[in-house]
C-alpha cells in the first residue's frame, strides 16, 4: 500500500454530486494521526510505520505503552496500527498524517469490526431454513436439525452451520470510493456502508491494483 489512516465512524448520510443524484456516504473522522514508530529492513526485515489515533487519560496507559511513547516522543494514543507502505522515507517519528493524505476519487479498502449481535441460532446467523410445524415434528422447528455422520466419524465436521456467536469479526470493504475530503475538520465521506457501529474504528488504506 502507499498511504493509510486510522479513523472513527460518525454515521451514514447522504450528499449530492454535481449532476443531482443522490450518493450514500459513510462519515468517517480520519485522524490526526501521529507517527510513533518507524520500522525498516536493516533493524526489523520490513519497512512499515506505526500510526497511533484517538486520545486516551494517561492513567489508562499501562507501563510498557508509556515507555514505548515516551521513547519515541510523542502524546499518547488509544489505537496503535501498522501500516507496511511502499515508501516510508518521508514519514518520520512525530509527523501527522491528516485527513487530506486522500483525495476525493481514491479507491480505498476500510477494515472495521462487524457490530456484535450476541449468541445466535441456526436460522439467524446461517440463514437455515424452519422444520415444518405439523404432526409429529415436535418443539424443534427453529432447532439446526441432524448432526451428520454417527458412529464414523464419531464427530462433528469442523465449520458444521450450527448456532454460535454471531459478528464481531474483522471485516473488509474494498474499491469504496472516496466522495469528499474535509481536512479543516478531518473527514472523509465514503461511498456506500463500512463494517461496525457508530464510534467503532476503522482504518482506511489505498486499494492496491491487481496486475
Amino acid at each position: 500500500m502507499k498511504k493509510g489512516i486510522i479513523g472513527k465512524k460518525l454515521g451514514m448520510t447522504q450528499i449530492f454530486d454535481q449532476k443531482g443524484n443522490v450518493i450514500p456516504v459513510t462519515v468517517i473522522e480520519a485522524g490526526p494521526c501521529v507517527v510513533v514508530q518507524k520500522k525498516t529492513v536493516e533493524k526489523d526485515g520490513y519497512n512499515a510505520v506505526q500510526v497511533g489515533f484517538g486520545t486516551i487519560n494517561p492513567k489508562n496507559v499501562n507501563k510498557p505503552l508509556k515507555g514505548h511513547f515516551d521513547k519515541s516522543e510523542v502524546a499518547y494514543k488509544r489505537t496503535l496500527k501498522e501500516f507496511r507502505l511502499e515508501d516510508i522515507d518521508g514519514l518520520n517519528i512525530g509527523d501527522i498524517i491528516k485527513a487530506d493524505t486522500f483525495a476525493a476519487g481514491d479507491k480505498v479498502d476500510v477494515v472495521g469490526t462487524s457490530k456484535g449481535k450476541g449468541y445466535a441460532g441456526g436460522i439467524k446467523r446461517w440463514n437455515l431454513h424452519r422444520l415444518k410445524e405439523s404432526h409429529g415434528t415436535g418443539p424443534v422447528a427453529r432447532h439446526a436439525g441432524s448432526m451428520g455422520a454417527c458412529s464414523s466419524p464419531s464427530r462433528v465436521y469442523k465449520g458444521k452451520k450450527l448456532p454460535g456467536h454471531l459478528g464481531s469479526e474483522r471485516v473488509t470493504v474494498q474499491n469504496l470510493d472516496v466522495v469528499k475530503v474535509d481536512a479543516d475538520q478531518n473527514l472523509i465521506a465514503v461511498k456506500g456502508a463500512v463494517p461496525g457501529p457508530k464510534g467503532g474504528i476503522v482504518v482506511l488504506a489505498d486499494t492496491v491494483k491487481k496486475a
